[in-house]
């Protein structure tokens, strides 16, 4: 059974996985609450291919139910509401935070307010899966009530009825101590002041309590010694049962498989994965035959070892198409006459052409060219296009024949947006053909010194050419 935990909180909410079979938690991150919490948290959930949600329940140190209990159901609420057949259960939870920013401190790694919330979780889930093997198996229809409470509330248990062990045990110490002093005092015959045998009883009780005392956190530190031991052992399982995958912004399809081959995927999954349908609103608009370069956005995920390349690609793509949503590109890219493909497109080139402070300036320079037909004239495009058919550079061994190989992604020839992006483009470029500079540039060159040079003329610019790149404008494609 795959189940996912969250310590839902009013800023953040963070989010740890499990399989009972291995009963352990993992940590995965936390989700911001910005509105779109809940698309981000059913998305976890079908990566995981579940629908059970374990959620953190505070109490108080009474075991009481508090404001922040209430805000958890209402949450949990229209959690149910806006993801279908979501199954919820309640851990109940106490200074959870607390003890999983001690854990962090432990680590003595530099650690943020998110990684307290996802610690959180997983210390939530882990409880949930302690109590579930422990006790009878909940079973996956059952009322949220119907789980045990653990975390604080079992360790509140736990000490009084110690407590009441202890009670106990001093009763019947008490019992016989008093037996054998009356024994004693028959014995030896010597009456034995009231006031005497009072303080004796007193100090007996003492003694009593403070071994009761000394037994509870004797027993209270192993408890403590095992749960680190296993928290270690959690650690070490999930090292090897989880890895990390970064796709960076400007990097291509090309770039994408080789890391998936590092990583150990097979070649023939790899292009069954990239050759699949994904269901996106962001590749709905893209032409018959279009590949997912340019869809893949930017960034690091955590896996499974267990996941299928088609898992990792989806996350990219679900990200990718957060960033449209929220930036409302495809409405920005209208505007300017551009599909949300082309503008992906341009902004593609974009990205490869220019550092993020100059790519508002580049993207203006690209948007009147087009509104010119005058061609893109960009270089970078022209190599992507060798990089398909002679990554080696066997056949276009010099910039002259490069210049003119015949490809639609051939600005230098063409006129207009190549047939595709030829790269991922990041937020900085998508955003910059959204809301390019207020300039009218047509021309612009990358000097030898790393600086941007922007002309208005063609003759300005091969001025610009001679004077600041000699090396960089001869570089091979």
């Amino acid at each position: 059974m795959k189940v996912i935990g969250l310590d839902v909180g009013e800023k953040r909410i963070g989010v740890a996985k499990a399989d009972s079979s291995t009963k352990i938690a993992v940590p995965v991150g936390f989700v911001e609450v910005d509105g779109l919490e809940f698309e981000q948290i059913a998305h976890i959930a079908k990566l995981n291919r579940t629908n059970l949600f374990v959620l953190g329940l505070p109490r108080n140190n009474s075991g009481e139910e508090t404001k922040q209990s209430l805000f958890v159901r209402n949450f949990a609420k229209v959690m149910v509401e806006k993801i279908p057949n979501a199954k919820i259960r309640f851990q109940d939870e106490s200074l959870t935070s607390v003890l999983a920013e001690e854990r962090l401190k432990k680590r003595k790694k530099h650690y943020q307010k998110g990684d307290i919330d996802t610690e959180a979780a997983t210390i939530i889930l882990q409880d949930f899966i302690e109590n579930i093997t422990t006790t009878k198996q909940v079973p996956e229809n059952a009322p949220p009530e119907t789980v045990n409470a653990s975390g604080s509330k079992k360790i509140i248990a736990n000490t009084k009825a110690a407590l009441n062990d202890a009670k106990e045990v001093a009763a019947n110490i008490t019992k016989k101590e008093a037996d054998k002093m009356l024994l004693q005092t028959k014995k030896t015959k010597h009456k034995i002041k009231t006031a005497t045998k009072i303080t004796s009883l007193i100090i007996i009780l003492t003694i009593v309590v403070l071994a009761a005392i000394g037994g509870i956190l004797l027993v209270k530190k192993l408890r403590a010694d095992e749960r680190r031991e296993e928290y270690a052992k959690q650690e070490a399982a999930m090292k090897a049962e989880v890895f990390n995958f970064t796709i960076l912004p400007g990097e291509s399809l090309l770039d994408i498989k080789a890391k998936l081959l590092d990583v150990g995927y097979d070649e023939n999954e790899i292009e069954v994965a990239f050759h699949k349908d994904y269901d996106f609103d962001c590749l709905k608009e893209r032409p018959e035959g279009a590949t997912l370069e340019g869809y893949l956005y930017g960034n690091t995920h955590e896996f499974y070892q267990t996941a299928t390349v088609e898992e990792v690609l989806s996350a990219f793509l679900d990200e990718m198409q957060r960033v449209i949503d929220e930036n409302n590109l495809k409405e920005k890219y209208n505007q300017r006459n551009l599909s949300l493909f082309e503008g992906i497109t341009l902004a593609s080139i974009v990205q490869k052409e220019a550092n993020p402070n100059d790519q508002p300036t580049v993207a203006q320079v690209f948007l009147s060219r087009l509104s010119y037909g005058i061609p893109l004239g960009s270089d970078v495009t022209v190599s992507y296009a060798i990089d398909q058919v002679d990554p080696e550079r066997q056949t276009y061994t010099d910039n002259q024949s490069a210049l003119l190989i015949d490809s639609c992604y051939n600005t230098r020839k063409n006129p207009g947006l190549p047939c595709g992006p030829i790269a991922n483009p990041g937020l900085s470029a998508l955003l910059a053909v959204a809301e390019p500079s207020e300039t009218s540039y047509l021309y612009f060159l990358t000097g030898d010194d790393g600086m941007m040079y922007y002309s208005y003329t063609e003759s300005e610019h091969i001025q610009n050419s001679q004077l600041h790149c000699q090396v960089l404008c001869n570089v091979s494609l």
